[in-house]
């Protein structure tokens, strides 16, 4: 499986974002420019202890996203999705798209993917949720919906 992040601005969702992928076994995409750097330094100093087992790729902007891409046909996750996150037919390989935490996904891609896109529900008084929130809902989902969890074996308590 594979996350995408379109141009993110806050450093801590794609660090939440980062210890999803890892502990979900996607690899993750930050598609650029970004609002912050990914130095070595910078990394450590933000604790990102996990970020050595990340798999990930960082592309300078969107056309070297879409070279990579090539023929696959991505999920766009936004709010103005076409089918329910929880309804769509994921493939083992799928790839999820989240957009900009202020400005989302660009109108060409919903044009491109128009029958490709997710959401997830609103119940409550609230615009949007949290872009961290989101993708785990959809990539949790996104396992499940294709077996990614039948060989986990849950972990037992050991009294202390």
């Amino acid at each position: 499986m594979h996350v995408a992040l379109y141009q993110p601005q806050i450093p801590g969702n794609t660090g939440n974002i980062g210890r999803l992928c890892v502990g979900m076994d996607a690899t993750l995409h930050i598609i650029g420019p970004c609002a912050f750097d990914f130095s070595e330094k910078s990394l450590r100093r933000a604790g990102l202890d996990y970020w050595p087992n990340l798999r990930w790729h960082l592309y300078p902007g969107p056309d070297e996203f879409l070279a990579w891409l090539n023929t696959r046909e991505p999920w766009l996750v936004t709010k103005f999705g076409a089918q329910r996150f929880d309804q769509a037919p994921y493939e083992s390989d799928a790839v999820l798209i989240l957009g900009n935490e202020v400005r989302g996904l660009p109108d060409d891609w919903h044009t491109r993917w128009p029958t490709r896109t997710v959401s997830i529900p609103i119940l409550g008084p609230i615009r949007s949720y949290n872009l961290a929130n989101a993708a785990a809902m959809v990539l949790a989902q996104a396992r499940s919906r294709t077996g990614g969890f039948s060989a986990a074996v849950p972990v037992v308590r050991q009294p202390s």
